[in-house]
């Protein structure tokens, strides 16, 4: 097999994955720093997108709508769901892995399909670990196409965002959109109990509208004049019902999935290269950390159909 040969520090150990790997000992004063050589195939392959969860299926299910002629492969790290509170180096950690899985069952291109991830871990994996990796292959999140578009949503200039707390945390979309628009004034409410009631499937149940009032409540009385609410959070778009219920007339809510799927279409078009290495027979397969059965029922809510999924160990 043709291949390009990357370092990888042995704290994600390929060897767990399946790889074809050597590992070398390499001696420094009083240390011992073992590092291990991964072999990546150059062929070309299907779209890695990945979740902490079940949300990223939102961003998935658009993608295919929007550009069906590819092949993509969908891995959720359930077993570890959510991310959401978790610090900046576990999430770092966790989707490390996530991306050389990926890339070692043939992705040239990542779609990091969760607000935490691209958040707190998608500048250092392409600042720190692309370059040893594979210089030539793509993380991407998706947090940076949904701050593109809100500067033509919003007339007021005061946009909301609704998210975990991680993602409020790390103003992660406070920095990408004043970059962007330094006139837009940006409002976060963090949401910790939306993904608890999306993912034991209480989204819709009269249940949620407590928890889903109160934080619209919160963000509009912090902002009143904000007149677009970014939802920052892939699983969000499942309580798309009971958040308009709460939102006042005229707040428009923007939802990321159309957008980022968009983005990825225009990305292509200014990479060629990139979008050469993308398989295209309108294939889609899946992988969780957590038990298939549980998956496959999940999955359900977000994409209305029954999957094909394989179970597989991160770490």
């Amino acid at each position: 097999m043709c291949g390009r040969y990357g370092l990888i520090s042995t704290a994600v150990c390929p060897c767990a994955t399946g790889l074809i790997c050597q590992q070398r000992i390499c001696r420094q004063p009083s240390t011992y720093k073992i590092s291990v050589l991964m072999q990546l195939s150059e062929k070309p392959g299907p779209i890695g997108v990945f979740d902490s969860g079940y949300g990223g299926l939102t961003i998935l299910h658009q993608m295919r709508n929007i550009l069906p002629h590819y092949d993509y492969l969908y891995l959720g790290d359930n077993a570890r769901a959510p991310y959401g509170a978790r610090s900046f180096d576990v999430v770092y950690q966790f989707t490390r892995q996530a991306v050389i899985k990926l890339f070692s069952m043939g992705c040239h291109l990542v779609i990091l399909a969760c607000n935490t991830a691209s958040a707190k871990a998608l500048r250092s994996i392409q600042q720190n670990d692309l370059p040893s990796l594979d210089p030539n292959r793509r993380v991407l999140g998706i947090i940076r196409p949904t701050a593109e578009c809100i500067g033509s949503i919003t007339q007021s200039r005061h946009v909301g965002i609704v998210a975990t707390e991680g993602t409020i945390k790390s103003e992660s979309y406070v920095l990408e959109i004043n970059k962007l628009f330094p006139d837009i004034t940006v409002t976060g409410e963090p949401c910790p109990m939306w993904v608890p009631l999306v993912e034991n499937n209480e989204y819709d149940g009269p249940g949620a509208d407590y928890f889903v009032k109160k934080r619209i409540e919160n963000l509009m009385i912090r902002d009143p004049q904000i007149d677009s609410i970014i939802l920052g959070c892939t699983h969000y778009p499942l309580l798309l019902n009971k958040i308009l219920k709460y939102t006042p007339r005229g707040v428009k809510i923007v939802p990321q999935g159309e957008y980022v799927s968009n983005s990825l279409k225009d990305y292509f078009v200014r990479h060629p290269d990139i979008e050469a290495k993308c398989t295209k027979n309108g294939l889609c397969h899946y992988l969780t950390t957590e038990n298939t059965d549980k998956f496959r029922e999940s999955a359900q809510l977000f994409l209305h159909e029954r999957v094909d999924v394989e179970n597989i160990t991160l770490g």
